[in-house]
């Protein structure tokens, strides 16, 4: 196997970060979501929706992998040239980390907007809101590995 095609599966392995990130995400909401149900067990719902959201970074790495792995085929029949290879090595590296990185960081604002909610505060709307602001970066991550996979 030569350099591009290890340079290819490696950026491709890298785009699970972002699952990783999501589990931790999804982690900090559920565990927030324990402590809230002590005080206020009817607002199970508003808990469960903010806990899911850091789920999204995992959708991303996964639908980035799917992208440029339906492309390695064709890539591989005609031969990877070097520039594909570190293309594809960029883009899993953007999109694990980002994807890694703002999973966690989203469920840390979904689990203080769940604390808030448990305490009686109506603060619903506003973490969704709040909440959108990490998740914007893995979207990005998400479109650049997405202009990338059109460029091999």
């Amino acid at each position: 196997m030569d350099l591009p095609v290890i340079l290819a599966y490696t950026g491709l392995a890298l785009m699970f970060l972002a699952g990783i990130g999501s589990a931790i995400g999804v982690a900090k909401g559920g565990n927030a979501t324990i402590g809230a149900l002590k005080k206020r067990p009817d607002a199970f719902g508003s808990y469960m929706l903010l806990s899911a959201l850091p789920g999204t970074q995992g959708l991303y790495g996964f639908a980035g992998f799917f992208i440029i792995h339906n492309q390695m085929p064709d890539i591989l029949a005609d031969g990877m040239a070097m520039y594909q290879g570190v293309s594809i090595l960029a883009a899993g590296i953007a999109l694990g980390i980002v994807g890694l990185w703002s999973a966690r960081w989203q469920g840390g604002v979904t689990a203080n907007g769940i604390a808030g909610i448990g305490s009686g505060h109506d603060v619903f709307g506003n973490t969704m809101i709040l909440a959108v602001f990490p998740e914007l970066y893995a979207i990005i991550a998400f479109a650049a590995t997405f202009l990338i996979s059109g460029q091999l």
